[in-house]
């Protein structure tokens, strides 16, 4: 009777499971997402996606939901776009998508013939009722990518995988939690991953196992592999940050030290502390400000800082902080407390970030320090020595000095530049005039816009530093305060040379190292599935080296078998005779310089030009219209043509009389790119998209957009949401040479450069579900 009972009892319990299964397979109802019918065509199940995804977009839409929802619409759509997927949900309630990790979070355990999920069972360490902790560090994929990844050049990252029903990642909860507020409030950045339903972002950071924990720094992922307790978890992140970040200053090397302001540029900063090592949060305060602030650390307990000590009068009790700029005898600003904080830190260094007068060397810091005015009240003129170097100006430029520092001010920034660094610069501003020539000269200017427009005001007289000098400058300043219209001259202004840029063969060494170091830490570890580049790219070298070597071979062989005869005298003589008519055939035949092969993205080519790209290819196209395509076509070979030797670019360019809906699709994702379309709106379907391109990546799903420049603004680019002059589009239809269209090609200007910062990886990518069909 008892086992009879104990089979019945088995029965009930696998039927009750079977009914939470199917219960907990219809909580995601992509039909009911999308709010359309299971008798849906898939035209109204794309309308219906595309105004939710309007409505529910995290960029236009605050609400605190709205990612969440949006990532639900996008996943119900996914499902009902495919045939095969929607078929399986209609049959199964479910897509198919067992693969990685479950999207639904559901935990599939198998006993002895038994099938079980998490939720019949709701033990405590489910992860949404085991520890809230970890809710305000949670990452999704756009936030990782827009936003960790840029951050990680300012602080490192210490990001824990986890997922439901991990009896590894309970075990380690306490020592993490401990941990985590510990470094953050010294300025780490922490982040949870959730693998159950963050499965895109934990396959991209490489995590295949849980709990993982990994570092990021600079945008480079390194994995933990140690014990997970206090210390090495401390180590791990200390380890994370470059050796060459704090140097440890003695009675010896601090005039060293402090005198390389010239060189390098920046503030020295020296830190005084009774502790043997450079504490973590000096370490990571110095990452985060190394582009602007050189650091140094003294350990006041060590035999051989007693004259570094006596000579700034530092309590060896209480640490302190001083800043040192262009003057090393004494400091220009000091903080002293028993307990440094990172919020004390930073207020003291953000106000000593720039030396008193500050050589321009590159573009960064010439938009820091000389910002472009927003309004009246924030406006900000910066007076600019321009020298060059050598003792023979030397004097020159501490009379400036001397001058910055009694007239410094909010309103005021003192810079100076070499001439011969910077020739472009210097030339915009004195137009190479014969009184300059060889001496310094002071301008006043002010930035007007990004595009390097400035206005400015040149002393009439080249700058001695003498007295009269300083009373015309001081005079100019003070008149500029009530008259901004004493700036009367414009220029534009290019770009600044940046002159402490390494070259690039130490880059390239540096990062070779950086790539053999990882690869020989994963090596250490096992982990096979970080080594495959590795072993790939040595054995295709290997290939490559071996099948060159049996190629050259082969044809040195067949060109001595097969090598003619020497010519005869005669042959030669008539050659040169004709050579002048033959090399004006054979000229009309090279292609000429810019000839770039473009196709027609259509319906035919779509699913091999851009679906079905190879991974690690992308198709760049050119959005025209017919007026527009000869035009267009013409400026955008010249632009591009210096790229045409990458074997994974392709080109293409696309009709936006056939394909304006799909464009506007992908425009959607982008951030402000198209605005949301207003039904009232008797202008929307006239927007002018010519000049847009698009960089495509099939693979990956995702799309980098450049938008034409506009007429009139000089080296800008669209805003978000404005048209191109669509009188442009009209005169166009004219005569090819008229002033439109030159308006048009000036549409592609500085192409170019972003091609360059598409090679690079630095521009901004806007994810997509899946692509559109083209029709």
């Amino acid at each position: 009777m008892a086992p009879r009972r104990l089979r019945l009892g088995w029965v009930a319990a696998l039927g009750l499971l079977l009914a939470l299964q199917a219960s907990a397979a219809g909580e995601f109802d992509p039909y009911r997402v999308l709010g359309v019918g299971r008798s849906c065509s898939q035209a109204e199940i794309k309308k219906a996606y595309k105004r939710l995804a309007r409505e529910w977009h995290p960029d236009k839409n605050k609400d605190p939901g709205a990612e969440d929802k949006f990532i639900q619409i996008s996943k119900a759509y996914e499902i009902l776009s495919n045939e095969e997927k929607r078929a399986n949900f209609d049959r199964y309630g479910d897509a198919g998508e067992s693969q990685g990790y479950s999207q639904h979070r559901q935990f599939h355990h198998f006993h002895e013939g038994f099938y079980f999920e998490e939720s019949f069972f709701h033990f405590p360490f489910n992860s949404e009722r085991r520890d809230t902790s970890d809710e305000k560090y949670l990452l999704h994929f756009s936030h990782y990518i827009n936003e960790i990844v840029p951050d990680s050049f300012k602080k490192p990252y210490l990001i824990k995988i986890t997922s439901d029903w991990c009896f590894s990642c309970i075990h380690i909860e306490p020592v993490w939690k401990e941990v985590a507020q510990e470094l953050e409030v010294l300025g780490v950045g922490i982040g949870v991953v959730h693998a159950g339903y963050e499965r895109r972002l934990a396959h991209h950071l490489g995590a295949h196992s849980t709990p993982s924990i990994l570092g990021l720094i600079n945008g480079k992922i390194t994995f933990f592999h140690n014990a997970v307790v206090r210390e090495n978890l401390r180590q791990f992140v200390e380890n994370l940050l470059p050796g060459n970040l704090v140097e440890k200053i003695t009675d010896k090397n601090y005039v060293r030290f402090l005198s390389n302001w010239k060189k390098e540029n920046k503030p020295h900063v020296l830190l005084f502390d009774h502790m043997p090592l450079v504490p973590l949060l000096y370490k990571l305060t110095a990452f985060a400000y190394r582009d602007y602030l050189s650091f140094g650390y003294v350990y006041v307990g060590l035999r051989g800082t007693e004259e570094l000590s006596s000579q700034y009068n530092i309590n060896v009790y209480t640490p302190t902080m001083m800043i040192f700029k262009e003057q090393i005898d004494k400091p220009a600003d000091v903080v002293q407390a028993r307990d440094m904080k990172k919020q004390l830190i930073d207020d003291f260094l953000s106000q000593n970030k720039f030396l008193l007068a500050a050589r321009l060397t590159n573009q960064k810091l010439f938009q820091e320090l000389c910002p472009v005015k927003k309004s009246h009240r924030q406006r900000k003129h910066c007076v600019v020595l321009l020298t060059g170097e050598g003792d023979k100006f030397a004097e020159t430029y501490e009379a400036f000095l001397t001058f910055a520092v009694a007239n410094t001010k909010d309103t005021l920034r003192f810079v100076h530049i070499y001439n011969e660094r910077q020739p472009e610069f210097a030339d915009a501003l004195l137009r190479d005039e014969e009184k300059y020539r060889g001496k310094s000269a002071v301008v006043i200017l002010e930035r007007r816009s990004n595009a390097g427009k400035v206005a400015y005001k040149t002393l009439e007289e080249a700058w001695q530093g003498s007295r009269e000098d300083n009373f015309v400058l001081l005079d100019l300043l003070d008149q500029l305060r009530t008259d901004p219209g004493l700036l009367s001259s414009d220029t534009v202004l290019t770009d600044l040379n940046d002159e402490l840029a390494p070259i690039f063969l130490i880059r390239w060494f540096y990062s070779m190292l950086d790539y053999i170091s990882d690869c020989w830490d994963s090596l250490f570890h096992n982990n096979w599935r970080e080594m495959m580049p590795l072993l790939s790219l040595l054995f295709s070298a290997l290939f490559i080296l071996f099948g060159t070597v049996i190629v050259q071979a082969f044809s040195d062989s067949s060109d001595a078998r097969d090598s003619p005869p020497p010519e005869k005298e005669e042959t030669a003589t008539k050659t040169e005779k004709n050579d002048t008519s033959f090399s004006k055939e054979s000229n009309s035949r090279i292609p000429r310089k810019g000839f770039v092969e473009v196709t027609e993205l259509t319906d035919i080519n779509y699913n091999s030009n851009l679906v079905r790209l190879r991974p690690g290819h992308m198709n760049v196209v050119l959005i025209l219209s017919n007026p527009t395509k000869t035009t267009l076509l013409q400026k955008f070979a010249l632009e591009v043509y210096t790229f045409t030797g990458s074997s994974s670019l392709h080109f293409s360019f696309l009709s936006l009389d056939k394909h304006r809906e799909w464009l506007e699709y992908l425009l959607e994702f982008a951030q402000d790119a198209a605005p949301i379309p207003n039904q009232y709106d008797k202008h929307f379907l006239e927007r002018d998209y010519t000049g847009y391109v698009l960089a495509l990546n099939g693979h990956k799903k995702y799309f980098c957009l450049f938008k034409p420049h506009r007429s009139g603004d000089e080296g800008g680019t669209l805003g978000a949401g404005e048209d191109y002059d669509s009188s442009l589009h009209t005169e166009a239809r004219g005569k090819s040479c008229s002033p439109g269209s030159r308006a048009i090609k000036n549409k592609l200007h500085k192409l170019s450069f972003w091609m360059e910062r598409l090679l690079e990886g630095s521009l901004q990518r806007f994810y997509i579900p899946s692509w559109p069909a083209l029709d």
